[in-house]
């Protein structure tokens, strides 16, 4: 089984369903809106299957690809998944379990531009790793912020057929662009609603529930000189700190457009 299942669906251009300033901030590591957008998905989702949900013995629900720093979608997949266990323990049932998906990415553009074909091509180079014995035989949920290709789908689909892997597959988003008329650059639109300018960020950064997640770490380190020496003078060290280590551990210090940014607020 291979089923999928959006929130809202996005059928005009100038007509958004959700509030973009809200979904901007969010993929910019605003949690309190993650946790939001995770209440109303599930509310929609379990509406549709709770019978599926149910009737299964062992569930595992996987965020959106990454390697160490967490995307956008991971933070909704968490508050998604505190959601549909607090379902399944009123209905008696087990837990869900969390697993992922690795990701070693090989390239530094924003997708958010580019049409089904060219997002294919630019993440057809990445390396990926699934725990296939894990997640065997179960009902696996895959949760994302939003759908515009397809290409992510089509991705996972593509790595679950090369491991072999068995078992229910749902793909659940929280939107998903439904009129293909609509050039998929739109997802830029709604990425950057709220974020015009390095001050944006640093207000981001600095606001009551924010995390780092990739986006806006690759944002940051792709700044110019005077943007990303503002930024460090106007966040707190610790988030400097967090944000060095997290660089690092994603190997973006290996990668010729961060290396620059990343010696500057390098740990001594």
């Amino acid at each position: 089984m291979n089923k999928s299942y959006s929130l809202h669906k996005i059928l005009e251009k100038d007509n958004c369903p959700f509030r973009e300033e809200e979904y901007s901030k969010f993929k910019f590591g605003d949690k309190f809106y993650a946790e939001k957008f995770a209440k109303e998905l599930f509310e929609g989702f379990v509406n549709e299957f709770r019978d599926l949900i149910l009737s299964e013995q062992e569930i595992v629900i996987l965020p959106s690809p990454y390697l160490s720093i967490p995307t956008a979608s991971n933070f909704l997949c968490y508050y998604f998944k505190k959601e549909l266990n607090s379902f399944l323990f009123k209905n008696n049932k087990k837990a869900s379990i969390e697993s992922k998906i690795y990701r070693n990415q090989t390239y530094v553009t924003d997708y958010g531009n580019l049409d089904f074909s060219e997002r294919v091509k630019l993440i057809s180079n990445d390396t990926y790793y699934i725990d296939r014995n894990f997640i065997e035989g179960k009902l696996c949920i895959f949760v994302d912020d939003i759908k515009i290709t397809g290409s992510h789908e089509h991705t996972v689909n593509k790595i679950l057929d090369q491991y072999n892997v068995n078992g229910d597959f749902v793909f659940v988003y929280f939107a998903e662009l439904a009129n293909k008329e609509i050039h998929p650059k739109i997802e830029n639109h709604y990425n950057y609603f709220s974020v015009k300018n390095v001050e944006d960020i640093v207000a981001i950064i600095n606001s009551e529930h924010f995390q780092y997640n990739t986006r806006i770490v690759k944002f940051i380190l792709s700044l110019n000189e005077d943007q990303f020496n503002y930024l460090v003078e106007n966040i707190s060290a610790k988030n400097s700190n967090d944000l060095f280590h997290l660089a690092i551990s994603n190997n973006y210090h290996q990668i010729l457009e961060y290396k620059t940014n990343i010696n500057v607020i390098k740990i001594d």
